[in-house]
C-alpha cells in the first residue's frame, strides 16, 4: 500500500477528452516516433511496429499504430510487407535502413482505413473497430510514394490488387 501525500476528490479533477475511436479514412500527415523490430506470435517472423503520431490536416495528437512484416512464414505476407518498408523509407527520403531507429522522426503522408469490428475464429477473441495504414506518400507531394526503378532486364510487375480501385 501507498499513502498518497494528498487527497484527491473526483469532483475537482479534469475530464478526458480523449478518443480511441477510429479516425476517418483519408490522407494524414505524421511523423514516427517510435520503431521497434518484433517476433512475430509464431516466432518464425519478424516485423517492425510503428507508431505515427498524426499532425494534421486534423486529428493532431491522436497516435496510429502499424506493422511492416518483413520476415514472415506466408511469402506474400513478407512481399507486402517490404513494399511497405520500401514505401515508407521512400516517403520519408531513405535509400538504406540497417537500424528501426532511424525511421523515428520521419515525416510522411498515411492512408487510414478502417477495419470493422471482428470476432477471432479462433480465440473467440473479439476486436473493436479500429484503423489501419493502407497507404504511404511524401509530404511534399500528392501522389503516393514513387516506387524504386526496377533493375534493368527485370520484368515488369503488374500493380498489386489491394492497389487497384
Amino acid at each position: 500500500m501507498a499513502f498518497l501525500t494528498e487527497s484527491f476528490d473526483v469532483n475537482q479533477l479534469p475530464q478526458g477528452t480523449s478518443s480511441f475511436d477510429p479516425l476517418p479514412a483519408g490522407w494524414y500527415t505524421a511523423n514516427i516516433t517510435q520503431a521497434e523490430l518484433k517476433a512475430t506470435n509464431d516466432g518464425n517472423g519478424q516485423y517492425i511496429k510503428l507508431r505515427y503520431d498524426i499532425t494534421g490536416p486534423s486529428h493532431q495528437g491522436r497516435v496510429v499504430f502499424g506493422n511492416l512484416n518483413i520476415k514472415n512464414a506466408s511469402a506474400k505476407a513478407e512481399e507486402i510487407g517490404r513494399q511497405q518498408l520500401g514505401e515508407v523509407m521512400r516517403a520519408i527520403g531513405l535509400s538504406r535502413v540497417t537500424d528501426t531507429d532511424q525511421l523515428i522522426g520521419g515525416s510522411l503522408g498515411i492512408k487510414l482505413d478502417i477495419r470493422a469490428a471482428r470476432t477471432d475464429d479462433k480465440t473467440g477473441k473479439t476486436y473493436d473497430a479500429a484503423n489501419e495504414v493502407r497507404g504511404f506518400r511524401s509530404i511534399n507531394g500528392s501522389a503516393p510514394a514513387a516506387p524504386a526503378p526496377a533493375p534493368a532486364g527485370a520484368p515488369a510487375k503488374a500493380a498489386p490488387p489491394w492497389t487497384k480501385k
